[in-house]
């Protein structure tokens, strides 16, 4: 006898009458409050003045916390009972009982655990903090009203004080709760003609006539311990041997700042840790897995009570502190050596506090996953990951083809991966079972993943995953559940040995193409913060090598530590709160202010003081030319070696162009008498020439014309330097998609533009361009230097618009059917076409520094300052530049913003282009000291497709150098790095700088082979 309808709705009420029993009040608790905007630690909480307030009362201004005060005794009517506390303050909380901090009470995580079995006359102190908010969260979509604040602001008071009580917890009435929903959620989730499901039927059934429901409330009590012999043995009933398995583990997803600020992620893991510690003491087979080791420093360096008992819970093995990274961090817009520095400050932090050789990249939110990270990856010890984002293509488009794979990178890199479904799952029988089916892959793999566990915000499991999972241990019908260790799994993947399927390049992710774009501010302070770290790195850890400076390293380490902060996924990309990116840009003013000033410093040591000299570093590692701004007096200016150089004002500056500045070295110039030098450049308000290229502009400030002077021929297959402004309205993730249908929906411009002459030779040609972009005002200097073939569009807009898209075209006349895309330490190639679903999907993509299209013999680049979105559409290479749009933040980039792209034409192959080098001189400008140096070159590089990206102290303060470089064009490459150092020994690491290979070096000679794209790290013993 199957469920017929009327037992079907017996059972369904009987469970949901069943689960109003479980918890029954003792008394309430009256509660004193007092307010603060301030975080404050519950000791120095705790001595504040509270008052007393009545349930019902509104409270909580924006960014406000209330702390809660009251007490509790317990009844006779406790005695023997389990007893919980049930708080309702109106936000989200983190419950201190008589000075632990016990648990949170949250939307998903109603009761604190007060005692196992109650002692009458038991007081217990109780304390709260509760958090207020700051208004509606909001992630958009959609059209918005003209007018409507889309974040609008929160009510004076947005909370209202509910009441707190305590009291009995009925246990046998939650196991038998627990038995009958495990058994029912099998049945309605396997087939339903098997004697399976006939057994649980008649079981269920029999369930609801032994538990009279209206019986008085100790009867049914006594009456659940039959009713749960009753189901033993439905629930003893074990799998055959060819059951699925899956690896479970506790997980609580903490965006590091998301829509509430950095500041309330420091609450929100007080109250994860501590819920999660207390499940630990009821469930040991518990383990819950959290990521990130910024979380863990907010812990120690705040509530350094509860890091301790985190600390325990890492040593009993029931927290597992793994993931890599420092954050899990966005992996599109970081830059390469940023990828490193995660790895690097992450894995450290993990070894030292807690013993744990991190092995497992856990990024299982992020927004897409560059071809680089498995080189990155195997280079600092990690050799597995797991994410379920690429699932997530909820606008159509091609569907990931496996669960359990090896991951290949560009330069040909392996690691173990394996893709579950959701980071935010529940354990129920329904879910484990629906996971298996929905796996993607179904050939060749036995088990999966499973996370489990609330999150977002944080909160983790509740006993309901744990009661969940240890009926289905191994329960006839659902997956096997295993509380397991996700590197465990990978082992044992491993020793199975089957043949997985190779995936190769990008894990591009089909959708949330906007945050390459949104909050340009945000991605500007990261690119000028990264480049600025590099310079103060590199002069410090040579001016520490050579002169003796005393290298910053605490102060390094936190400036570094910002801005892997703020490469967070929510954070970087652009898809938080106002509040979120403020900070963020304040974070990134006082890296740009301090890095600056420890290389100056550090740089200083070079250089002998005068006025009659200046020295130019530069940090690239071939000799560069450079448009140089001189000090004031300085009306002629000559090279170390007396030869006059070409000096032009600028405004009021005088600029110089010096043409072979030493590979991370310097030069010096002294000031001269003016010399008349040939005009070499040429600009009217119609024209820019120079002897490469010949521009021809029009009066709306596009290029009608790109002339290669050397070839003859014509770049431009229509007017370059084109805005094109779109209706920007995702339907759904405002900052975070980009919609296809935006090309659809352009905005008609004013042409109109006023062009006027700057700047006309000898050094360099400034052709001034203002106009109207909609509500905008766009003022663009376009550059054009002696000896480069470099077109410089220097650019700011005051951005007024909502829901619009800017983005500036360049059609040229070179043909490929591929487009060449910058991405960490490397390129990779992506279709300028949308032949098929895939090509057609990625119709915005991520680039590092330039996106090129090239034939066999020339090619074409754009290069940037600091934008991440483009997309190539046939010849037409279209760079985004700004997006605004409406939710989380309805002001998001509105203000002035300021960037600089460039155009650069090269002849020959790519691998001879200089692009490389060109996107680099674009983002890092020579360095001028006042003085004499001299002239050194400290590390060169004797093949231009071998890149040094980094030169540091070593991370153990032994006093060596260390470098990093890479293989830029695809190509195995045999090379010689010259040093002017004096070198003891040098030594290849992997990147976490550990030494492996002695080198030979004769002369500062060091012989060097790169396979394709090949990152190698370089220990120089000086």
């Amino acid at each position: 006898m199957s469920l017929t309808v009327e037992w079907r709705r017996r059972i369904e009420q009987w469970k949901s009458l069943l689960e109003r029993l479980l918890y029954q009040p003792l008394g309430k608790v009256p509660l004193k409050t007092f307010f603060t905007k301030a975080q404050l630690h519950a000791s120095v909480a705790t001595n504040r003045r509270f008052k007393p307030m009545a349930p019902g009362t509104a409270w909580g201004a924006k960014w406000e916390y209330a702390w809660f005060k009251g007490k509790i005794r317990l009844p006779a009517a406790a005695r023997g009972e389990r007893i919980v506390l049930r708080g309702d303050v109106g936000g989200e909380s983190a419950v201190y009982i008589n000075g632990l901090n016990a648990g949170a009470i949250d939307r998903r995580h109603k009761e604190v655990l007060l005692a196992t079995r109650g002692k009458p006359g038991t007081t217990y102190e109780l304390l709260i903090e509760a958090y207020a908010g700051h208004g509606r969260r909001v992630c958009g979509g959609g059209p918005a009203l003209r007018g409507e604040e889309t974040v609008p602001e929160p009510p004076a008071k947005q909370c209202r004080l509910g009441t707190t009580t305590y009291g009995v917890w009925a246990e046998e009435l939650f196991q038998l709760f627990m038995d009958v929903e495990t058994l029912f959620q099998v049945r309605e989730n396997i087939d339903p003609e098997s004697l399976r499901v006939q057994e649980i039927d008649a079981g269920l059934r029999e369930v609801t006539l032994i538990t009279d429901l209206e019986q008085p409330y100790e009867a049914i009590r006594s009456s659940a311990r039959k009713a749960r012999a009753r189901l033993k043995p439905l629930l003893a009933c074990t799998n055959g041997s060819t059951s699925p398995r899956m690896a479970c583990f506790g997980h609580s997803h903490i965006d590091v700042a998301w829509l509430w600020p950095l500041r309330e992620t420091e609450a929100k893991c007080t109250r994860t840790f501590a819920t999660q510690l207390a499940l630990m003491k009821e469930y040991p087979e518990f383990r819950f897995l959290q990521s990130q080791p910024h979380l863990y420093q907010m812990m120690k360096e705040r509530y350094p009570d509860l890091y301790q008992r985190i600390r325990r819970a890492v040593r009993q093995r029931q927290i597992m502190p793994e993931g890599g990274m420092w954050v899990e961090a966005d992996t599109n817009v970081t830059s390469g050596e940023s990828l490193i520095r995660q790895f690097l400050h992450g894995k450290r932090f993990f070894k030292e506090e807690f013993g744990v050789d991190s092995e497992f990249m856990w990024l299982p939110d992020v927004f897409g996953y560059s071809g680089a990270l498995p080189q990155i990856m195997a280079g600092c010890g990690i050799n597995y990951f797991s994410t379920h984002k690429i699932f997530w293509n909820y606008k159509g488009g091609e569907h990931f083809p496996h669960n359990t794979f090896w991951w290949e990178g560009i330069d040909g890199s392996r690691v173990l991966s394996h893709f579950h479904t959701n980071y935010n799952a529940h354990t129920s029988p329904r879910q484990l079972i629906s996971r298996w089916r929905d796996r993607v892959q179904k050939d060749g793999i036995v088990s999966r993943l499973y996370p489990f566990g609330f999150g977002d915000g944080g909160g983790g499991p509740t006993r309901e995953h744990l009661e969940f999972l240890r009926r289905q241990e191994n329960l006839e019908g659902a997956p096997r559940a295993e509380i397991t260790h996700p590197v465990d799994f990978f082992k044992e993947e491993e020793k199975r040995n089957v043949h997985l399927p190779v995936y190769v390049g990008e894990l591009y992710l089909q959708a949330h193409r906007g945050t390459y774009t949104s909050q340009a501010k945000t991605k500007r302070g990261n690119r000028k913060s990264e480049f600025a770290l590099r310079e103060a790195e590199m002069w410090g850890a040579l001016s520490c090598a050579l002169s003796g400076f005393a290298y910053p390293v605490s102060l390094m380490d936190g400036l570094w530590k910002r801005v892997l902060l703020n490469q967070f996924h929510d954070i970087l990309p652009g898809s938080s709160i106002a509040r979120v990116h403020e900070e963020a840009e304040a974070d990134y003013a006082q890296v740009i202010s301090g890095a600056r000033k420890i290389a100056a410093q550090a740089g200083q040591s070079f250089v002998k003081k005068g006025s009659s000299s200046l020295t130019v570093f530069n940090s690239l590692s071939w000799n560069r030319q450079a448009l140089v701004p001189l000090p004031k007096g300085f009306n002629g200016a000559e090279d170390s070696t007396g030869n006059p150089l070409p000096v032009q004002k600028i405004g009021a500056t005088p600029h110089a162009v010096l043409s072979n500045i030493p590979s991370c070295g310097w030069t010096t110039i002294r000031k001269a008498k003016p010399t008349p030098v040939p005009g070499k450049v040429k600009a009217t308000r119609t024209s820019l020439e120079n002897e490469f290229l010949r521009l021809t502009i029009s009066p709306s400030g596009e290029l009608t014309s790109v002339i290669d002077r050397q070839t003859n021929q014509e770049l431009a297959a229509e007017p370059c330097n084109s805005f094109r402004l779109y209706k920007d309205v995702p339907t759904s993730f405002d900052a975070w998609d980009l919609d296809s249908v935006y090309r659809l929906d352009p905005v008609t411009l004013d042409r109109k533009a006023t062009v006027k002459v700057l700047s006309s030779g000898p050094v360099v040609g400034i052709v001034q361009v203002k106009r109207k972009i909609n509500a905008s005002t766009l003022t663009q200097e376009i550059r054009l230097v002696t000896g480069s073939r470099r077109v410089e569009f220097h650019t700011t807009v005051d951005w007024r618009e909502s829901h619009k898209l800017l983005k500036v075209n360049f059609p040229v006349t070179v043909h490929s059917n591929d487009a060449i895309h910058e991405i960490q330490f490397g390129h990779l190639r992506r279709p300028t076409h949308a032949s098929r679903t895939f090509d057609a999907d990625r119709y915005e993509v991520c680039q590092q520094k330039w996106t090129a299209l090239a034939e066999e013999g020339r090619g074409v680049a754009l290069l940037n300052d600091c934008k991440y979105g483009v997309d190539v559409d046939h010849n037409s290479i279209n760079l985004t530049l700004l997006k605004s749009a409406l939710a989380p933040d309805m002001r998001a980039d509105k203000g002035l913003q300021e960037f600089s792209y460039a155009l650069y034409a090269w002849n020959g192959s790519l691998q001879k282009s200089r692009v490389v080098q060109e996107s680099y001189e674009l983002n890092i400008p020579a360095v001028t000291l006042s003085g004499a140096g001299g002239e050194a070159s400290l590390f060169a590089v004797d093949n231009p497709n071998v890149i040094i990206e980094a030169v540091k102290p070593a991370e153990d303060g032994s006093g060596d150098v260390v470098v990093r470089l890479y293989e830029a064009m695809r190509t195995t490459t045999e090379c010689v790095l010259t040093t002017g150092l004096p070198v003891r020994s040098v030594h290849t690491t992997d990147m976490l700088e550990t030494r492996e290979k002695r080198l030979a070096v004769r002369n500062g000679r060091v012989r060097l082979s790169l396979r394709p794209f090949e990152i190698k790290t370089l220990r120089f013993v000086v």
